[in-house]
């Protein structure tokens, strides 16, 4: 029987994988077995992707049936073998997906006029600090350190460009067009230069 990579469960572990697949800063190895999983996907065999990636069959193999086993998870490193990763590469993922989400507490126009927030007592802005405790409530144990080292390792900014013409006050009306020229811009004129009496 033909070893291929199971089907991904859901649209997320395929992205994981996808990111993974192609990531710059994430561990070597991880990044192999990840590559791994997409070749199967597209269809190829063990033998040409051991070929491909320069390992050998048993190798790829072991981690295709990993995947197959315990997905994402499974393509990390067992224990024992160094210090254990605190929070898995699906977690990770996880942790950068909240920065493209709109905070629960930053209040948003509706269509009938009215201002809404999904909860007024959330982070309007995600910090460091917001976007930990968001991490936590979802079960991963991470801290404010963590996550600012995994968005900076993956070159994701959580903070917004803040403008002078924005206010956390909801009632706070945006400044509209600049004010119309009241007055007349003067005209500058060339002034002849003065007559020298080098020239006699």
């Amino acid at each position: 029987m033909v070893l291929r990579a199971r089907q991904s469960r859901d649209e997320d572990e395929q992205a994981v994988i996808h990111r993974l697949s192609r990531a710059r800063k994430a561990p070597r190895d991880v990044v192999m077995r990840a590559r791994m999983i997409e070749l199967s996907w597209v269809g190829q065999r063990v033998p040409a992707i051991a070929d491909e990636l320069s390992c050998s069959q048993k190798t790829v193999r072991r981690w295709l049936h990993r995947f197959n086993r315990a997905g994402l998870e499974g393509l990390e490193d067992l224990g024992g073998q160094g210090r254990k990763r605190r929070i898995t590469e699906a977690e990770r993922s996880r942790i950068i997906a909240l920065v493209k989400q709109v905070p629960p507490g930053r209040l948003e126009m509706q269509p009938y006029g009215d201002l809404w927030a999904a909860d007024e007592s959330g982070a309007a802005e995600w910090t460091l600090d917001s976007l930990a405790a968001e991490a936590q409530r979802l079960g991963i144990d991470v801290g404010r350190s963590q996550v600012r080292r995994i968005l900076l390792a993956e070159g994701v900014r959580w903070r917004r460009t803040r403008s002078w013409t924005r206010s956390k006050d909801p009632d706070f009306a945006p400044k509209g067009r600049g004010s119309s020229a009241s007055t007349l811009t003067r005209r500058t004129v060339r002034r002849s230069s003065a007559p020298t009496s080098w020239g006699r």
